[in-house]
């Protein structure tokens, strides 16, 4: 088959990979129709991520048709048009009992925190993938779920990762009714952060990001107040005067490791790799909510530790929740304000390309360039 395969940082390319094959009773193969390219897969693309091994198949977002099961799947058959949460989890442990999808204690070695990812490096399971034109599914009745008949595929493919992440974002925000909130990341995950803290009874929402194109966006798709950091003198103390110089109720870090506005934090954070990434947005985010206010964190960090600002936090009294989110948990009520016409997911995807030139389809997302904000893989075979 055809997959995209990591080389090194910034090097990737397609290649003929063997087949993914049925290694447990209880997998599945997946033909992919559509997958998509993540913020977070330009942190082990720009090599940010430890233990990205050569050969990995990224990509935790895809949707496709079941062409194989195990002798013990009883949820699925060939054929099945299936969308798959970017967990790998187990559904039985101590965890999944309790919603923690994102930390099932069974799919991953380094499981002390997070659990299985598809394509996100031996951190997270070391599983391959689906950016290539096919997939094994552990697990495959526990994860992926049929995709309703009124579900049309792009839409889908927006509810493996991004969508439910935002909306996960908003919800660790516990925003109550006429809450001021701040989104820190016009990207697809704080886009969908802002059009759900709408859902959730926010009064007012901003989101502050520096390309114009995404806050423009931001402004049209998710009905937000828009702020360019790199246009005001400070951020912080521009939040604070739009507040009444309280602060924001909530603020969702949906920017993560990657974070640009400060040179000596991105220098040190996502070149020279002293810390688990940039933390400029997380200090951003502790420094302009309101004491006793809430911080949501969705942004992608590495393990390693990070100059985070925690003395502010604990004494502004902050309530700091974080965590990857547990997608399926997410997808009753998403599909439920999907199906309504409150959400319309695939609205904030701007490039369809072809798996034969994913190499620039990386290069375009990675250097934001032509507009990009969401791009999606279209397989050869599909």
């Amino acid at each position: 088959m055809k997959a995209m395969v990591y080389r090194g940082p910034y090097r990737i390319r397609v290649e003929e990979k063997e087949r993914p094959r049925i290694e447990h009773p209880n997998d599945a193969i997946v033909r992919v129709t559509l997958a998509a390219i993540c913020g977070s897969d330009l942190h082990l693309y720009h090599g940010m991520m430890p233990d990205t091994r050569v050969g990995t198949t990224f990509g935790h977002e895809f949707i496709g048709v079941v062409d194989e099961v195990g002798p013990s799947v009883q949820n699925l058959s060939p054929g099945d048009r299936v969308m798959v949460p970017f967990n790998v989890f187990c559904g039985t442990c101590y965890f999944c009992e309790r919603g923690l999808y994102s930390n099932c204690h069974n799919v991953n070695p380094n499981a002390t925190a997070v659990g299985g990812i598809y394509g996100y490096s031996h951190t997270s399971g070391g599983y391959d993938g689906g950016q290539a034109e096919l997939v094994r599914v552990p697990f495959a009745d526990v994860g992926p779920t049929k995709i309703p008949d009124w579900m049309g595929s792009e839409d889908a493919l927006m509810c493996t990762d991004a969508l439910p992440t935002g909306y996960f974002g908003a919800q660790l925000g516990e925003i109550s009714e006429g809450d001021v909130v701040v989104v820190l990341g016009a990207g697809p995950v704080g886009l969908y952060a802002a059009k759900s803290a709408w859902l959730m009874g926010a009064g007012r929402v901003i989101v502050v990001d520096h390309l114009d194109d995404r806050l423009e966006l931001a402004a049209r798709f998710a009905h937000a107040e828009t702020c360019n950091f790199a246009q005001v003198d400070d951020v912080v103390v521009h939040l604070k005067r739009t507040t009444d110089h309280l602060g924001a109720d909530v603020v969702i870090d949906a920017v993560g490791a990657e974070a640009d506005g400060s040179l000596l934090q991105h220098v040190t954070g996502t070149k020279l790799k002293l810390q688990g990434g940039s933390p400029i947005a997380l200090n951003w985010a502790i420094d302009s909510v309101r004491k006793g206010g809430t911080v949501s964190v969705m942004g992608a960090y590495g393990p390693m530790f990070s100059a985070v600002k925690f003395g502010d936090a604990m004494n502004k009294g902050l309530t700091i929740r974080a965590n990857q989110c547990p997608v399926k948990r997410q997808w009753p009520r998403l599909f439920e304000h999907i199906r309504a016409g409150y959400l319309k997911p695939s609205e904030i995807i701007t490039h369809r390309i072809p798996l034969d030139d994913i190499t620039e389809g990386y290069h375009l997302f990675s250097r934001k360039l032509d507009g990009c904000v969401k791009p999606i893989v279209v397989p050869t075979a599909a």
